[in-house]
Parts: C-alpha cells; sequence; structure tokens
C-alpha cells in the first residue's frame, strides 16, 4: 500500500527489511535534493509492533548510506517524531508504524522538515523513486552517522503541558480535580508516554496493556469492539466505589485517541475532536478548524456556537488536512478517526493533546464526561468496509464512484476524496482506504437506521 500515508504492507512478505530500506534511500534521496552544503539531519522511531526493530534498522542504515545524519528515538509515538524534527531542528524523519494495522502489518511514514506528513505531489514523487529504485547514495566519507536520543517523551509531555498554559493553565486546573483515568496503550509506543502526561497531570492511574511488549492485547483499532476490557474495567472501578473520569485508548502509534465516559460507555473516535475542538475554542475563542470528508458533522455544530470560527473540509489524510490547516494559521484540526492535530504541540495526530484537552474540559466543569457529550448534537454514524478483492481490485472503485455521482446528481455532491454526498439530513461518503486494501463507507444521519439506509443506497447506487 502506497499513498500519502506512506508505505504500509505484510511482514516477510511485501513489508521486508529490504522493501523498509528501498524506501528510506528514496525519502532520504529526495531529502538531499532540498539541503546543500551540508549533511542532512533525519529523526527515526518506531511503535513497537513485535519485529519493527529488524525495519527500523534497515531504515536508519538505507538513510546513513544517503548521506543523513540519523537520531534514533528507539520506540516512540508518531506524534513524538513530529514533534522532535522541530525539536532538534531536523530535516525530516521516518516513522516505522502500521498504525491501527494488525500484528502483521509494518509501514513507513515519513515527515517532512516542519515535522508534518509531506502533500500528496511530494509522497508521489518519493514513491515514484522507491518504484524506480532511483537512490543516491552517498560516497564512503560522505556517509551518515546513527546517534540515539532518549529525551523525547519528556520533550513531548512538557510541550502539551507548556501550549496550554503551563504549571498554572491547563495542568493546575487537572491537578485540582485529581481525576482518576483508566488508559489502553495496546502495548505499544504511547505506554511510556501516555503514562508519562497523565502522571505530570496529577491523574490517578489505572494502566491496562500498559507494558511495551509489542505484543498487542487486543486488536488495536480502537472501536467498540476492540475496547471491552477498557469499558469494563471502568465500570469496575465505578462499581468498587472509585470515581473514574474517563477511559482512554491509543492505537499503537499513539496519534489516534479514543475514548470510554465514566460509566462505561464507548464515546467513541469521532468525539475526541469535538471534545478537544470545544476546550480549544473556549480556550482561545473562535478560529479556523479542519476535517476531512469523512468527520461528523458536529465539528460542525461546535464551531457554529463560536461566532467567527469556521471548518475547512479535506481530502482524508493527516497532509490533507494540514494543506488547509496551516495556511489558514487554524489552531486545531483532525480526522474522525479519533485524531487531532494540535499544531503549538505538532503537525501529526496526537492522543497526548487530545487526553490533555478532553481532561481540561472535564476538570473545567462540574459535571460528568457523559452529560458533556450528551449535550452535543447528537448523530449516528455506521462505517463499513469493502473488501477490494471482492470487487474487481482498486480499479473497480473508479467506476464505482461515477455511478454515485450519478445517482445523486440532484443533491451536494464532492468527488475531492472519492465521492461524499450530502442530504438534508445526512451524508454518505465512499472512497479507497489509504492504509488497507478495502474501500470506505461512512454514513451520518439523526438515527442508526436512517445512516444504515444511507449506506445501503451508496453500495447499491456504486454497484459494490
Amino acid at each position: 500500500m502506497l499513498s500519502v500515508s506512506g508505505a504500509r504492507g505484510i511482514v516477510g512478505k511485501t513489508m521486508t527489511p529490504v522493501v523498509a530500506a528501498t524506501f528510506a534511500g528514496a525519502f532520504g534521496s529526495h531529502i538531499r535534493t532540498l539541503v546543500h552544503g551540508r549533511r542532512p539531519r533525519l529523526v527515526v522511531a518506531r511503535d513497537g509492533r513485535f519485529g519493527g526493530e529488524s525495519l527500523a534498522r534497515a531504515v536508519q542504515g538505507s538513510l546513513a548510506a544517503t548521506g543523513a545524519d540519523v537520531i534514533d528515538l528507539g520506540v516512540a509515538m508518531t506524534p513524538t517524531v513530529g514533534l522532535m524534527i522541530r525539536a532538534l531542528g531536523a530535516d525530516g524523519g521516518m516513522a516505522i508504524t502500521a498504525s491501527h494495522n494488525p500484528i502483521e502489518w509494518n509501514g513507513l511514514k515519513c515527515l517532512d522538515g516542519d515535522g508534518l506528513a509531506p502533500p500528496k505531489e511530494i509522497a508521489d514523487a518519493i514513491i515514484a523513486r522507491f518504484k524506480s529504485a532511483d537512490i543516491a547514495f552517498a560516497k564512503p566519507l560522505e556517509i551518515g552517522t546513527v546517534t540515539t536520543d532518549t529525551s523525547a517523551n519528556e520533550r513531548h509531555v512538557a510541550r502539551v503541558i507548556e501550549v496550554l498554559g503551563g504549571a498554572s493553565g491547563a495542568a493546575a486546573r487537572i491537578r485540582a480535580r485529581g481525576l482518576s483515568v483508566v488508559l489502553d496503550s495496546v502495548n505499544a509506543s504511547g505506554c511510556i508516554g501516555g503514562r508519562m502526561l497523565l502522571d505530570a497531570l496529577g491523574c490517578h492511574v489505572t494502566h491496562i496493556y500498559g507494558e511495551p511488549t509489542g505484543i498487542f492485547g487486543h486488536t488495536p483499532e480502537p472501536t467498540a469492539e476492540n475496547l471491552q476490557e477498557l469499558a469494563m474495567k471502568v465500570r469496575a472501578l465505578r462499581d468498587a466505589g472509585q470515581a473514574v473520569a474517563c477511559g482512554f485508548a491509543q492505537d499503537p502509534d499513539a496519534d489516534r485517541l479514543a475514548i470510554v465516559d465514566e460509566n462505561g460507555r464507548y464515546i467513541g473516535e469521532e468525539y475526541t475532536l469535538v471534545l478537544a475542538a470545544q476546550r480549544m475554542l473556549e480556550l482561545r475563542g473562535p478560529f479556523a478548524l479542519a476535517a476531512n470528508l469523512s468527520t461528523s458533522r458536529m465539528i460542525d455544530d461546535v464551531a457554529a456556537k463560536f461566532a467567527g470560527a469556521k471548518v475547512l473540509r479535506t481530502a482524508v489524510g493527516e497532509a490533507n488536512v494540514v494543506s488547509a490547516l496551516k495556511p489558514a494559521g487554524g489552531l486545531l484540526g483532525g480526522e474522525g478517526n479519533g485524531g487531532v492535530i494540535f499544531p503549538e504541540v505538532c503537525w501529526v495526530r496526537d492522543s497526548l493533546s487530545a487526553m490533555a484537552l478532553v481532561l481540561d474540559l472535564v476538570a473545567s466543569r462540574k459535571e460528568p464526561l457523559s452529560q458533556i457529550v450528551d449535550a452535543l448534537p447528537r448523530y449516528a454514524i455506521e462505517k463499513t468496509k469493502v473488501d477490494l478483492a471482492a470487487i474487481g481490485g482498486l480499479p473497480a472503485v473508479a467506476g464505482a464512484l461515477t455511478k454515485m455521482k450519478a445517482a445523486f446528481a440532484n443533491e451536494r455532491v464532492n468527488d475531492s476524496d472519492g465521492v461524499r454526498v450530502d442530504f438534508a439530513d445526512g451524508w454518505v461518503h465512499l472512497r479507497a482506504s489509504n492504509t488497507e486494501p478495502i474501500a470506505r463507507v461512512i454514513a451520518e444521519a439523526p438515527t442508526r437506521d436512517r445512516a444504515k439506509e444511507l449506506i445501503a443506497l451508496c453500495t447499491r447506487a456504486a454497484g459494490i
């Protein structure tokens, strides 16, 4: 899988050290075209999934072979890589991660000198280099070095606290409440940094799957069916008389965050960005936000409460959200998959920033998280997947999109990324995934039945 999200594949089959070294060499060669008169500096880290070290070593060696000095963070969250690129004045970096994909997957994500995913045209150029093995290896005396930096988690936590007002700001409000939190880090890269942040905020932490073994304790995508233990733990603590503010779940590279309320109810990923945006708008006043086409209308409803705030809609993918957010001077953006981009921390979706903003929202109110959520506009969102192999592969998606556009020509249609159709009472979005060999169909409406009906209308019209 090659896209703006980087490269992903099955370990030992389509993702091997040879593939990783070639892709890293393509990225390093691209960086060399941007840097003149000095040796590039590149940051590298991995999400901790078991077996990832072999790919990390291949990446480090290949980048050094293109003439870059490599700074190895070891196991680190993807947003931490983005933050460290800026903190160290590096020219870019790579995260060895397959994000929420199961353990048999791994991948490579490129970040530029601003610590953000490159836009499509640059990603396409790197992919073209990879496919043609167009790698500019350095001469023997120009080969780069590999050093380590162990300060990444501390720097990340400190930055989140700093931009939210330092010790006298959000941190003080949260500490004053002495909130209890259950954290599920799925035995991956968020284990250390996630716990470190919550400890720094004075939270009482119950940490499940908090050992960074790299062997996921459950299916890693933070969906309701995969977070039943988190919900059960919150309910068990509540029933034992320990008030819990919420439960948080990170995915393996800790760029996404899902939430369970104080009663063990799965709130889900769609609410993460909405709750974070609510708090940021309260703290900073109106500003521009950015969200992708598959993100809930709730973000628009929250922005509408603050005169002058606006939501910029983009194609799916972190790089696309950033491409809209950055020129608009936006203070927050993200995606409905639990990804919150807080540019003052880093230009990557960041579970730490999301946790801090949600906890500050709870700390600022006298009501529990469940009541805060229930006061938001309520929609039902349905998400389904279509195996591309079952419909004729990726080429079949183009025909399906054409049929869908024709079927709903009288509605409001956006075809900047697949096809999204907006109806008076909801919307449906069909697109090919950037990260898995599937097509995604997402619909939102006032009721679950209507959302399911929109998905049925879409798939029928598209012929899939």
